[in-house]
């Protein structure tokens, strides 16, 4: 978010202290066009997987009884998170084809995921229906500006997996210097690049403790034997500052790669029928034991870093949720390496759930390291053949 956004949005909050309550839920007439596009959605999704396709499904009723269990908000604990690999550009909606019917007109009960803001967002048409999707419009760093892991819709979906409310000083205050929170004052929108108008879904009470998906590989990769990249750091954001710690669930997903392969040729449009689609829903993690001690790590430093900075101005400090100010929280070298091995963990989760599945070889070592997949800047084609693995690569 620009400073003329930001000053935009905030001169029309009151003082933090005094914001008003959120609303409970959105309007009647968004949830109702809401449920039927969701809805409509994946039933679309549904007749395609099982009526034009083999499709083979494991630990689906574990899943579902998870989704059951969390139907009514005012009783969740907690959000969900689920992480999966990305094998097309139909992974999103087609993979929740695979939940019963009666699943898919209850967007509340229903996931949020991340969509690229130049493909989901690009007209008022597209935005109306991808909102109503519940999609978050998010900038690919490769193709603009504003993209990156600290990003306005990194905020939402850090918020959507939390509580509220979403502000609370850090320290006892030395002063009384306050800042407000665009997202939390009252106001129903945000900004992603300071001249778009986002509806802001984290505000109403309903979302709280919301499920959302994310495919931390950042793009989508047909690797020949479904092996995967390294995650990025938006994944490890999720699970490190997420209030409270939201539940993590592992998936994997094969055969969509075969629907829509990156070089398939005319008609490009069309997806192929008669495929082999598998997905896995693995167990939710035992948190503690799996990012316990790098949660612990995360928040020393934040306590630590805001504790420096309001030392050095003597101001009181509102801590926002999914708001990282200081520098040293976005690119400090402690701040880096904990983000590194949360993804590092995350990935290793994904890959034991492929490897249940079974049918595949063993993963490459060097597929995880980011390094291995450093820019090549020689490469002008939009479409081209992986240096690395051999995977169809999609610039875009």
């Amino acid at each position: 978010m620009t400073n003329a956004a930001f000053i935009r949005l905030s001169n029309l909050c009151p003082p933090v202290m005094s914001q008003p309550s959120p609303p409970p839920t959105p309007s009647l007439p968004w949830r109702i066009t809401s449920s039927a596009i969701m809805g409509l959605t994946g039933a679309a999704s549904r007749g395609f997987l099982h009526g034009l396709n083999t499709v083979e499904v494991s630990g689906l009723s574990r899943f579902v009884q998870l989704l059951e269990s969390r139907q009514d908000p005012e009783k969740r604990q907690r959000g969900l998170l689920t992480v999966s690999n990305h094998v097309s550009v139909l992974d999103d909606p087609m993979i929740w084809g695979v939940l019963p019917l009666s699943n898919a007109f209850n967007p509340s009960n229903l996931r949020w995921t991340l969509g690229a803001h130049d493909i989901c967002f690009k007209n008022s048409f597209l935005s109306t229906f991808f909102n109503l999707g519940q999609v978050l419009p998010t900038h690919r760093a490769k193709h603009s500006p504003f993209g990156g892991p600290f990003q306005p819709a990194m905020t939402q979906a850090i918020r959507l997996l939390s509580t509220q409310p979403f502000s609370s000083p850090s320290l006892p205050p030395p002063s009384d210097t306050q800042v407000p929170d665009p997202f939390t004052c009252g106001a129903l929108t945000y900004t992603t690049n300071g001249e778009d108008v986002v509806p802001s879904p984290s505000v109403y009470t309903r979302h709280r403790h919301s499920w959302v998906h994310v495919f931390p590989e950042g793009l989508v990769h047909q690797h020949p034997a479904s092996d995967l990249r390294y995650f990025k750091w938006g994944v490890a954001r999720l699970i490190l500052e997420a209030e409270p710690a939201p539940d993590v669930l592992p998936m994997f997903i094969d055969g969509i790669q075969c629907i829509m392969p990156e070089n398939r040729t005319f008609p490009r449009f069309s997806p192929r029928v008669g495929k082999r689609v598998r997905v896995a829903f693995g167990e939710v993690l035992d948190y503690e034991a799996t990012f316990g001690d790098l949660r612990r790590r995360w928040q020393a430093l934040v306590l630590r870093t805001r504790a420096q900075r309001e030392r050095a101005t003597g101001t009181r400090e509102i801590a926002m949720l999914g708001e990282l100010a200081d520098e040293a929280l976005r690119y400090g070298s402690e701040a880096e390496a904990i983000r590194i091995e949360v993804a590092r963990r995350m990935r290793d989760e994904v890959l034991k759930v492929r490897k249940a599945m079974g049918g595949f070889s063993d993963p490459d070592p060097k597929l995880g390291d980011a390094l291995t997949w450093a820019a090549d800047g020689r490469v002008k084609e939009k479409k081209y053949k992986s240096r690395v693995d051999g995977s169809d690569i999609n610039q875009d």
